[in-house]
């Protein structure tokens, strides 16, 4: 019954952690391409009313014409949106979701005894260390670098070589699956923070001056938006981290560190790539095609370097069974697939059982080789061969 009632949590949970993120990207994606895509205001009262810029767009059938202002508009509107809730919805959820899949059974999905062999409570601790760690030091790089000569370089820099330190340290720390995923989080929370600690008090002080009638300091708008383009490079990358627990090809590499940091890279690029088309469709900029040009160059690479090795010649039986496979689902599977424990509602340990769930073993065990999680039985290429004979012969039990 946990198990049962934890796949329904994850299920849940990994829906509305999908919803709630597709609005904040979604929003933050538009602002990107709000702020790149402004031009100076035609309109006299708008001028005189501090608007800086402005843009006309037809969507749905309507026309729309959002301004900016230089700091602030001549008077408050009675009902004013705060974008937030897009941000801390996604944090929640995606930390509920990480609370189920990855620190209640930690055993299982966070600790491979072959990176790190560590208690439970450690992982766990060292788990949760990395959320904060991060977003202390990332922190404390923009507030130190930010502000200065060349600051947003600086910053860029300084929270690239953070970021593939964290990177490297988890995936030598922490299973494959659960490093990946892991990284994807901290930036996220990061993320999220920005938005927490910065961005909203920020623009709160700045309808508190308006209401005040106190001058409005540029300051928060200023920080505010270093911390919102910082979201905005980041997304690409977390996006990707967290699906990367679909595909073990990639986390299950021996260098996973230096793919989790190359395809986090290319994502970062591309995004630039985006983020530089607004301007340039306006003039301000070149075309930003090497942008594009260097990630898809990277993940270009990544895909001939992982490419298959030739395949390794296996000596099987004509004719591959329940009867040569029993023994391979004992040692194995049964462990996790059996009477004592049905995980995900899986039993092999029966023919029955077996032929039921035969394409879900073929492709967690064969094609994606998801199982056994991190391997943690020892699943040999050989027996493996063996599941891959047995399903395009029919998958037969008698």
């Amino acid at each position: 019954m946990e198990t049962y009632l934890l796949d329904w949590a994850n299920l849940l949970l990994r829906w509305l952690h999908v919803i709630v993120a597709i609005a904040w990207i979604g929003s933050s994606f538009y602002f990107v391409f709000l702020d790149s895509s402004l031009t100076p205001p035609e309109d006299e009262q708008l001028k005189l009313d501090g608007v800086s810029g402005e843009l006309w767009a037809l969507h749905g059938g309507g026309f729309y014409h959002p301004v900016k202002f230089k700091a602030a508009p001549p008077k408050l509107p009675e009902h004013l949106h705060w974008f937030y809730w897009e941000s801390y919805s996604t944090w929640l959820s995606g930390f509920a979701l990480f609370l189920v899949s990855y620190l209640w059974s930690p055993g299982v999905y966070l600790i491979d005894p072959r990176v790190m062999d560590w208690s439970p409570a450690g992982a766990i601790a060292a788990a949760l260390a990395f959320l904060v760690v991060f977003w202390l030091l990332y922190d404390a790089i923009c507030r130190t670098l930010g502000q200065t000569r060349h600051g947003d370089a600086k910053v860029g820099a300084a929270v690239l070589v953070l970021v593939c330190v964290a990177a490297w340290a988890a995936t030598h720390m922490f299973a494959g699956r659960a490093a990946f995923l892991l990284v994807g989080a901290m930036l996220a929370t990061a993320m999220s923070a920005n938005v927490f600690f910065w961005i909203i008090p920020g623009q709160r002080t700045m309808v508190a001056d308006m209401k005040a009638g106190r001058p409005v300091d540029p300051i928060h708008g200023i920080r505010g938006k270093q911390r919102s383009v910082h979201n905005t490079y980041f997304t690409l990358p977390v996006v990707f981290a967290m699906l990367s627990n679909h595909y073990s090809f990639v986390y299950s590499h021996p260098q996973n560190g230096v793919l989790l940091i190359a395809i986090m890279v290319a994502g970062a690029v591309i995004r630039q790539f985006f983020v530089l088309r607004h301007g340039y469709k306006l003039g301000r900029n070149r075309h930003p095609w090497p942008w594009a040009a260097v990630g898809v160059i990277v993940l270009l690479g990544l895909i001939v370097w992982l490419r298959p090795a030739p395949a390794v010649a296996v000596a099987l039986p004509e004719t591959v069974g329940y009867a040569q496979l029993k023994p391979v689902l004992e040692a194995r599977c049964v462990l996790c697939h059996g009477e004592a424990l049905q995980s995900k509602n899986v039993r092999l340990d029966s023919p029955q059982g077996l032929q039921q769930h035969a394409q879900t073993v073929y492709q967690q065990v064969v094609v994606q080789k998801l199982m056994p999680l991190n391997n943690a039985t020892g699943l040999t290429d050989e027996e493996r061969a063996l599941f891959d004979k047995w399903f395009r012969d029919g998958a037969r039990v008698d």
